[in-house]
């Protein structure tokens, strides 16, 4: 059942984020080249491409040095978190300046809405909660500030920021760095969330068994 849900999820997610590409080299007025590093500057995109990876990942032979890394407790965890904060931010700051149609509509709701509640689900059946640690929190937040640190680097020279609220041509470095704090602060409050949860359902189900 494991494998059939993860390869179902793979495809959803595998096309959704090709379809997302499409999308942006049909509507790009910029270069190929630009407009791919453009697509792969979005912290959406990026996380929808691990999570698409690890339901991939997750459908091979248990025999796999991949697929022994993958079933770590925590890592789950890790990428259901990066993914919920992709759709938290999209529903509380970004749907509301983007008005999306058609194909853009559909392919935004999966990379937003369908694949972030996917990924909880499939959190909730498939990781290890008892072995999920408090001490796992920081190594989480490497990905996303690595991210960040990236990300303005690469707009100080191009002058390309994804989000609006990283954008400092028209924010400042001090209301962007405000900003960075209160989304760490988000993935560190998610993070705890889902441990102190995993932990309940796992003691849960000591206690039936």
């Amino acid at each position: 059942m494991k494998k059939t849900i993860s390869i179902l999820f793979a495809i959803i997610s595998w096309f959704a984020v090709i379809a997302q590409y499409y999308l942006i080299l049909e509507n790009s007025v910029q270069s190929f080249a630009e407009t791919t590093v453009r697509f792969f500057s979005y912290f959406t995109i990026l996380t929808n491409i691990l999570v698409a990876l690890y339901y991939t990942m997750s459908a091979l032979p248990n025999s796999t040095d991949r697929k022994k890394w993958i079933n770590k407790p925590g890592v789950l965890t890790a990428l259901t978190v990066y993914i919920v904060v992709v759709g938290l931010v999209y529903q509380v700051v970004l749907r509301q300046i983007w008005n999306p149609t058609g194909l853009q509509m559909a392919v935004d709701e999966l990379l937003h809405t369908v694949i972030p509640l996917f990924a909880v689900l499939y959190w909730l059946a498939n990781e290890n909660k008892a072995k999920i640690k408090w001490h796992q929190v920081p190594a989480w937040l490497i990905y996303p500030a690595f991210y960040l640190v990236f990300i303005l680097g690469r707009g100080h020279i191009s002058g390309f920021f994804p989000y609006p609220f990283i954008d400092v041509s028209v924010l400042g470095y001090q209301s962007v760095m405000l900003n960075a704090a209160v989304l760490l602060g988000v993935f560190v409050v998610l993070s705890l969330v889902f441990i102190l949860v995993g932990r309940k359902i796992a003691r849960k189900s000591r206690v039936r068994k």
